[in-house]
């Protein structure tokens, strides 16, 4: 190879090619179809671009693939595990498979803001967008998209024609009941999450089917807002009731706040109640006692979110047929020291 390009102006293709003994064709051909490339020849011409530190021209690779290998997220300003882990998971997946994200953040999920939200990323000649959409306001906004445009959502519900990956948390939900039931719990109360959250109904619908499966009594759900306050408002009433010896909370922060409330109360977790939270965060483990929560695979929700999309930009006619795939993706109860069996 000749000497690599001086750093005083950006490498070219041209550049790459004379450094790689091959020509500018063979270089177009390595960058955007390898496969069409003899592997000899695509070692050669990636160690002269990361030699040379080249970055390719995205209009350029755009007019040669009509891809511009960008996807747009379009997500809503939150700082929850649940939605920012699930933004991760995303961007790893399209990492992993050399696309880049770019994402826009709204301060809702209604129709408006969602079109406007596709509008910013299409105008940025994205090849399709994930919608992570965990609130049924935004199912208007998702039937408002362009039929013609490749979309894929994180976490809305059966009833869209768009393709979906989301957790099951009815399944989740049904575990965690069904786990303290074991324990010997004549019934099971509930902190839900808010009741436009596609998650939190689910996750009642989960813990109500399995308490009706079993023949025990369906206390009133208590409802929070996600957050370790919510959990303990609520928690101040449930520890003031003697009957109660077990509760689920809708996520780990409400379950933290809960706890608190317990211990205020001089009620011992899990010797007088056993507690369960969802979601899995870092600090679960670290609790006191460590909490029993339902882990979701965030990053598998991700990878599936990725692939759905993969499939509508590969296969353009599908976004005109009426199937709407749907990945589901179990989650996993965690078993630890907040719960055990009820006392006798």
């Amino acid at each position: 190879m000749t000497a690599a390009t001086p750093p005083s102006r950006a490498a070219t293709m041209d550049d790459v090619a004379t450094l790689a003994g091959v020509s500018a064709m063979t270089v177009s051909r390595v960058l955007n179809t390898p496969e069409k490339v003899a592997a000899a020849t695509r070692t050669r011409v990636l160690a002269a671009v990361r030699e040379l530190d080249y970055r390719p021209n995205s209009a350029a690779r755009m007019l040669v693939t009509g891809r511009s290998g960008v996807l747009g997220v379009v997500s809503f300003d939150t700082t929850l595990y649940g939605p920012a882990s699930t933004l991760y998971g995303i961007e790893q997946a399209a990492r992993d498979e050399g696309y880049t994200v770019s994402i826009v953040s709204l301060g809702g999920l209604t129709r408006s803001a969602i079109e406007d939200g596709v509008e910013r990323l299409r105008a940025q000649a994205v090849d399709g967008v994930i919608i992570i959409a965990p609130h049924r306001s935004a199912a208007d906004g998702l039937r408002g998209l362009p039929p013609a445009f490749p979309v894929a959502v994180v976490g809305v519900g059966d009833d869209l024609p768009v393709p979906v990956a989301a957790v099951d948390n009815r399944a989740g939900g049904e575990r965690v009941t069904r786990h303290l039931l074991s324990l010997g719990h004549e019934t099971v109360h509930h902190i839900a999450g808010p009741s436009d959250w596609i998650d939190a109904s689910e996750r009642v619908e989960g813990w109500r089917a399995a308490l009706e499966a079993a023949g025990r009594p369906v206390p009133p759900p208590l409802t929070g807002d996600w957050s370790a306050r919510s959990g303990y408002e609520q928690g101040k009433l449930l520890a003031a009731d003697p009957e109660v010896t077990a509760v689920f909370a809708a996520n780990d922060p409400m379950a933290l706040g809960l706890m608190r409330a317990l211990r205020e109360a001089g009620r011992s977790v899990p010797g007088e109640v056993s507690v369960v939270g969802f979601d899995d965060v870092p600090e679960a483990p670290y609790f006191a006692p460590p909490l029993t929560s339902v882990r979701q695979p965030f990053g598998e929700v991700g990878r599936h979110a990725f692939g759905l999309l993969l499939d509508r930009i590969a296969d353009p006619e599908s976004l005109a047929a009426a199937n709407r795939p749907r990945r589901t993706v179990e989650p996993e109860l965690v078993v630890r020291e907040s719960t055990a069996a009820r006392a006798r």
